[in-house]
């Protein structure tokens, strides 16, 4: 675990906050991606215990909230998220439970307590994949739920010019790279599908769905026009790895 990272992640996102505040949030898994309607991955989250890894600014427990879970914790390594998501989530229903911490470590969570954990757009971020899902791991229950969607590993090693694909980086190179999509400086993880695949099932886990594709509504189109995930790029290559999988 890279410690220099962390700190670095913790104040860029710390800065960047406000302009994430509910940005893709369940019911979404992604920009230009199917959405849990449409996928049915949860389920009845009725009386659940749901763990948010990488909770942001608190919208997706706010979703679990609306459709009845029992329980509601969360973990971001940004004060500021942290800070916003128990704004939004003060008048809920359920219990809230939400912690400012790397999701590297563990800042005091229950083991083999959750029926669900997931993390939406965040597990990317980690600098440690092996630590976060063999945490994960132990937070669930036997039989209990882990799903998460990231940015498509295959998505940001092509750039789309001229309607053309033009693969800027090897597909097998992993590990840290400079973030550069805003000012302040951070640092993310690329991997490949089997990486993600592979590592889930060393500590324990059967993949039971994984998705790859995309969803071009005319919604879709209008809102992501002339960003970076845009609909012509993502007519050729997919945007968002969703999976899910289940703790044996």
């Amino acid at each position: 675990m890279s410690i220099d990272a962390l700190a670095k992640n913790k104040k860029s996102w710390d800065e960047v906050a406000p302009r994430f505040f509910g940005r893709n949030p369940l019911p979404e898994y992604g920009p230009l991606a199917p959405r849990e309607d449409e996928l049915n991955l949860l389920g009845d989250v009725a009386d659940a215990k749901v763990l948010d890894i990488g909770c942001g600014s608190g919208h997706s427990l706010q979703y679990m909230d609306k459709r009845g879970a029992a329980e509601l914790w969360g973990v971001d390594l940004s004060k500021t998220q942290i800070e916003t998501a128990k704004g939004l989530l003060a008048d809920s229903n359920a219990p809230v439970h939400l912690f400012e911490s790397p999701m590297e470590q563990n800042p005091g969570l229950p083991e083999e307590y959750f029926d669900i954990v997931y993390s939406i757009y965040a597990l990317g971020w980690t600098t440690d994949l092996d630590k976060t899902l063999a945490n994960v791991a132990k937070y669930l229950k036997k039989g209990g739920l882990f799903i998460f969607s990231w940015e498509h590993p295959l998505h940001s090693r092509a750039s789309f010019e001229n309607g053309a694909l033009h693969f800027n980086k090897s597909y097998h190179e992993e590990g840290p790279y400079d973030h550069e999509a805003w000012h302040a400086p951070a640092i993310m993880q690329q991997y490949k599908v089997s990486t993600y695949l592979n590592t889930l099932i060393s500590h324990g886990f059967c993949i039971e769905r994984v998705i790859e594709e995309v969803s071009l509504t005319e919604q879709d189109r209008e809102r992501h026009a002339n960003r970076w995930y845009s609909c012509e790029k993502a007519m050729m290559l997919p945007t968002t790895l969703i999976v899910k999988s289940r703790k044996m």
